[in-house]
């Protein structure tokens, strides 16, 4: 195939404004897939993304299109993950293209992280195909939200298509689109090797294999490669090929093409995404821009409920970990929970998958406690830990100050909410950046997030206070100074290091004083007296009090004097006394849980 016809373009869009849809007619009009085999989300091969119609895992699909004028192209459709969690392997897509398509549903319009991920798609230089989906929906507005394209990004309404990815409605004239305005990609055969990685998979016979965009050069079978982030390393290729809906062998990738390779590589930590592949004979060549090793952003720790699990636990996140190079994990132990393992995080729904996907593959049942971030903690002394444990924040009197990581928020919403963003936001501790008008009835917001402020439930507030039309959309900004400070729950005198978290100093009294109430609701009585704390240090901020379950020592008594019922009352009242000092209390699992869940 001449370079000339190739196109390598991604979809960008909103969650559930139908870019899964959008790939599987492309697929089904160039005749990819079998119709026998066709199905829903083709592209989405996880059970999880079928079932929350999100693209968690990113894939790639080679097609062979027939245009109108005769000549045969090769499309390569690089799907792209659609939440801001994966931000970065989104980026990684969009270096791998020339071209993208901007999927807007014509009923909702754009959304927040519609302009993160076309801005991503402008940085990189690419061509955009600007697309309206859904006109066939009885809610759609195609005028309205053409304006509101041509507003965002000066396209003319003739050049925004109209399509339904679902009854298939212009999707063919989408094809041509690509054909005609998509640049051919530009590079030299002959130079020596640099292909970019994209994406990796975990097969456990073959090692980690790449999926690559070939920038210069050509792999072939018997080549020997290095990685840019480690060149020391070599590998010997002994397959290369095509993504097709599973690899398809070839004798080479050239220039300009999207493909595989497969060099029994150990796992996917030596092929990340955004790496270059070089040949070992020349590596002093200039690698591509735009490596950084992807960090963790929030922090939890997971416990199996049965401690003999432990072991079973070690096992899955290992397996998990082959596949999934952005997670993160160490063991710990705590004095509630017993032995268990802390683990890192892209986001909160990157968390969640992890979960689902260890009870579901694994059939592990588990624990999570309260997700955190991760804290600069600057000592007197002048030395600096990184702190996401909070039973690791060392004693106050050793902290000079702490800093936490703050985010880039975009919000999108409908002006009628307004009053109740800018409310929620200053709950949030948030720091007003502006706001300007999308179009007459809707706004984008600008603020400056805590990352702690809106991992647990920003979002679902956000949701609820905006009958679900506001979209949100983050991105790291820096480390800032906070007044932080670490609120421990004791259980008569004793802190349970589940419970802990590291919390502002204007917000612990508030927090403190939920979980104290929850936690009075949800553990049973005792023959005890269970006293329930909320502490900074020494400091009690607010308490709670279980009272114990009482045996009516005095029925036996018939009268006579009363000296004889006290007399039995204090001999009760010190064993009551001896049993709370040695007895000790069952948290269940539903206290845990419900931490996760308070508003």
């Amino acid at each position: 195939m001449r370079q000339d016809h190739i196109r390598n373009f991604c979809i960008v869009a909103h969650i559930d404004h139908g870019k899964s849809t959008l790939a599987d007619r492309l697929i089904e009009l160039t005749g990819t897939l079998d119709k026998r085999l066709m199905r829903e989300q083709v592209l989405d091969t996880m059970d999880l993304e079928r079932e929350r119609g999100i693209t968690i895992k990113l894939n790639a699909v080679r097609m062979t299109y027939h245009s109108r004028d005769g000549g045969i192209y090769e499309l390569n459709l690089i799907d792209t993950p659609g939440h801001v969690d994966f931000t970065y392997e989104v980026s990684r897509s969009l270096q791998a293209c020339e071209g993208a398509i901007l999927v807007v549903d014509a009923s909702q319009g754009i959304q927040a992280q519609t302009i993160s991920n076309l801005f991503l798609a402008l940085d990189a230089g690419l061509e955009i195909i600007p697309v309206l989906n859904k006109i066939d929906l009885p809610g759609a507005e195609p005028d309205r939200r053409a304006q509101e394209i041509h507003e965002l990004i000066g396209a003319k309404p003739e050049e925004i298509l109209r399509i339904s990815a679902k009854e298939g409605t212009n999707v063919p004239d989408l094809l041509e689109a690509v054909v005609r305005r998509v640049p051919a990609p530009r590079g030299t055969a002959e130079a020596p090797l640099r292909a970019l990685i994209f994406d990796s998979y975990y097969d456990r016979y073959r090692g980690a294999i790449p999926s690559i965009r070939v920038v210069d050069g050509t792999i072939r079978p018997g080549m020997k490669i290095a990685f840019g982030a480690h060149t020391e390393d070599l590998y010997e290729v002994d397959e290369v090929g095509y993504l097709q809906l599973g690899h398809k062998p070839a004798e080479q990738v050239e220039a300009g093409e999207v493909g595989y390779f497969v060099a029994n590589v150990r796992g996917v930590r030596e092929t990340r995404p955004g790496d270059t592949v070089l040949d070992a004979e020349h590596r002093d060549v200039a690698l591509l821009p735009g490596y950084r090793d992807i960090k963790s952003m929030v922090f939890a720790g997971l416990y199996p409920t049965e401690p003999n699990q432990f072991e079973e636990l070690r096992d899955a996140l290992a397996k998990l970990q082959l596949n999934d190079a952005s997670l993160h994990y160490e063991p710990e132990s705590s004095v509630a929970l017993g032995f268990g393992f802390r683990c890192g995080f892209l986001g909160l729904l990157h968390m969640e998958i992890v979960r689902e996907r260890l009870e579901r593959e694994f059939n592990l049942d588990l624990i999570s406690t309260v997700p955190n971030v991760e804290y600069h903690v600057h000592k007197t002394d002048g030395t600096m830990d990184l702190v996401e444990n909070p039973s690791l924040l060392p004693h106050g009197s050793a902290v000079d100050r702490i800093e936490e990581p703050y985010v880039k928020a975009r919000i999108v919403a409908p002006a009628e909410y307004i009053g109740a963003i800018m409310k929620l936001g200053q709950e949030r501790r948030g720091v007003y950046r502006g706001m300007h008008y999308v179009d007459p009835t809707r706004v984008d917001f600008t603020w400056e997030f805590p990352l702690a402020e809106i991992i647990l439930d920003f979002y679902d507030k956000l949701k609820t206070i905006s009958r679900g039309y506001a979209s949100l959309d983050y991105e790291f900004l820096e480390y800032r100074p906070s007044d932080l400070v670490k609120l421990d729950m004791l259980l008569n005198g004793d802190a349970v290091d589940a419970f802990s978290v590291i919390i502002h100093r204007d917000k612990a009294y508030e927090w403190g004083k939920k979980i104290a109430e929850k936690l009075r609701e949800l553990i049973p009585r005792q023959l005890f007296e269970v006293v329930i704390q909320a502490a900074i240090g020494t400091k009690v901020i607010a308490r709670e009090t279980i009272r114990p379950l009482r045996k009516n020592v005095t029925a036996k008594c018939y009268g006579g004097d009363v000296t004889r019922k006290r007399k039995l009352l204090e001999k009760q009242k010190e064993g009551k006394k001896r049993m709370k000092q040695v007895g000790t209390v069952e948290i269940p699992q539903e206290a845990f849980l419900a931490v996760l869940q308070v508003d």
